[in-house]
């Protein structure tokens, strides 16, 4: 079976590959790899009681807000709400210092129900979809305040 080049150029590896890896890059990748797995038990603690933080002082300051997604069993970094009687995208809208989403990167631009919102709209009130909101606290998280402007 002859496999076609992905990319066309140099004739490395039998004529396979255009070119040379970048070894540098993936001496980084491995470095980077090794920090996070050295660091990842403590981060991992300190993102989920961020993430919780902010989930408090959002029903805090709006009140009725909806956990989309089971209440322990995820990711300590990702929040998915949705806000009553808002329009997830509305909301981002009028917020562009926040860097959020209202669905799925692959989903981008679409208001149609991803696969992963879908379940839970189903199992909870539909009309609730299109206000539904993900948020990430990430390394670079220090805290959050909820202080309004």
């Amino acid at each position: 079976m002859k496999i076609d080049s992905y990319l066309h150029g140099a004739g490395h590896e039998g004529g396979r590959r255009a070119g040379t890896e970048n070894v540098p890059y993936m001496a980084a990748l491995g470095k980077a790899a090794e920090l996070a797995a050295e660091h990842l038990a403590t981060e991992s603690e300190r993102i989920l009681s961020l993430r919780e933080r902010f989930h408090g002082r959002l029903e805090e300051l709006v009140g009725d807000v909806l956990l989309n997604g089971h209440p322990t069993s995820r990711l300590p970094n990702t929040l998915n709400v949705s806000f009553a009687g808002v329009n997830g995208a509305d909301l981002l809208a009028r917020t562009p210092e926040i860097a959020a989403s209202t669905g799925s990167a692959c989903h981008d631009g679409s208001c149609e129900l991803s696969g992963v919102s879908r379940p839970w709209a189903f199992r909870r009130n539909r009309d609730s979809a299109p206000s539904a909101s993900v948020w990430d606290v990430s390394l670079l998280s220090k805290s959050w305040t909820g202080r309004r402007r």
